[in-house]
């Protein structure tokens, strides 16, 4: 939902953290904007997965006053990732005053345009082409090992175990037996193998239909990008084309999916001998280690931080998770354990709907 903050002397008996935090972003925006001689009003735009808030107000056309807490949000790396994914040729927000010890930043607002509403049957194919050419141009960049930290084994363990602390245990209030517990291991083994064995390039990390925005003047604004990595280069592709917000027809991603190899091969990004087959097997495989910490994340959300909304996606993503293990012979054993054993369960919960037709193509 949406608020209107403003830094009128409005009387109150209490603050609230995030009141007393709204009110100083509006007077610290009001030294950043020159000749301004009325209050700054700031309009809620809502936060993201994270504690960043997000607000406009009336005196900064094209602009967004954020809100990122320095205990959750590094302010600092989301500048430098701005300015590292604009040297590529890729757009990103420009950082038009940025205080990082407070966690307040003044951007370039790209508007509401995201792909997420925009993208149709008519028009997607000229869309995603915008977004794999974005991407390509990440993919190409000279990694900075200083700047971008390394998508490791040990990161990869530590998001797929969010699945069991958080969607198994917590929300599904499931306790995980020794023959469980050895089971994930093996997956996840798999899982981390696979991501670590092609080549690896820079992963925004939520490159999805969300993060995407169509600007006014026909190109594609990039957003959410400071929590990138370096790791498998099948990771943004598959987080663009298996979305955890919206649904396109299997052909349809798997061509989009074969196109990019293409692309990565005459970009020199991969060799000309990785087979459509194994790098549909990159695209799949580190899908499904995204897809099941998505499962976590989203309970996560829920559970920890009151953001209920993220249960409504959980079916589109067991329906991804789904799919793909129980198309591969060696990630059939955990297919089989979660339909047996989690699926029951899920299906108790409000939330939940026939996952083998959740989501829906515009």
């Amino acid at each position: 939902m949406s608020s209107t903050i403003t830094n009128s002397n409005a009387q109150q008996t209490t603050q609230s953290p995030q009141d007393s935090r709204e009110r100083a972003l509006a007077e610290w925006v009001s030294h950043q904007i020159p000749d301004t001689n009325t209050p700054i009003t700031l309009r809620s735009l809502g936060s993201d997965a994270g504690f960043r808030r997000y607000f406009r107000f009336d005196q900064g056309q094209n602009l967004l006053a954020v809100d990122a807490p320095p205990a959750t949000e590094d302010s600092s790396q989301f500048v430098a990732i701005a300015r590292f994914i604009r040297d590529q040729g890729v757009r990103s927000p420009r950082i038009i005053a940025a205080d990082t010890s407070q966690g307040f930043l003044l951007v370039e607002d790209f508007g509401d345009q995201l792909l997420f509403r925009v993208a149709n049957t008519h028009n997607a194919d000229s869309l995603y082409q915008l977004a794999l050419d974005s991407l390509l141009k990440l993919h190409r960049s000279t990694d900075d090992p200083a700047l971008i930290p390394r998508y490791d084994r040990a990161l990869l363990r530590r998001e797929l175990d969010i699945f069991s602390d958080w969607f198994v245990s917590q929300l599904l209030d499931h306790t995980l037996t020794a023959d469980e517990h050895a089971l994930l291991d093996s997956t996840f083994t798999q899982l981390e193998n696979i991501a670590l064995a092609q080549p690896q390039t820079f992963v925004h990390r939520d490159y999805h239909s969300r993060n995407l925005i169509l600007c006014n003047d026909g190109g594609l604004g990039v957003i959410d990008f400071q929590g990138a990595l370096w790791g498998g280069i099948t990771y943004d592709l598959v987080s663009l084309l298996r979305d955890c917000y919206l649904r396109w027809p299997a052909p349809q991603v798997k061509a989009w999916a074969l196109s990019y190899r293409q692309q990565a091969i005459t970009s020199k990004l991969i060799d000309s001998t990785i087979s459509e087959t194994e790098f549909l097997r990159w695209f799949d495989w580190l899908g499904l280690q995204r897809h099941i910490k998505v499962l976590g994340i989203f309970a996560r959300l829920n559970l920890r931080d009151g953001k209920t909304g993220y249960l409504q996606d959980l079916p589109l993503v067991i329906r991804y998770t789904l799919e793909v293990a129980e198309a591969y012979p060696e990630l059939r054993p955990f297919a089989d354990w979660f339909k047996a054993t989690l699926l029951p369960i899920a299906k108790t919960h409000p939330w939940y709907s026939d996952y083998q037709c959740a989501g829906a193509h515009a």
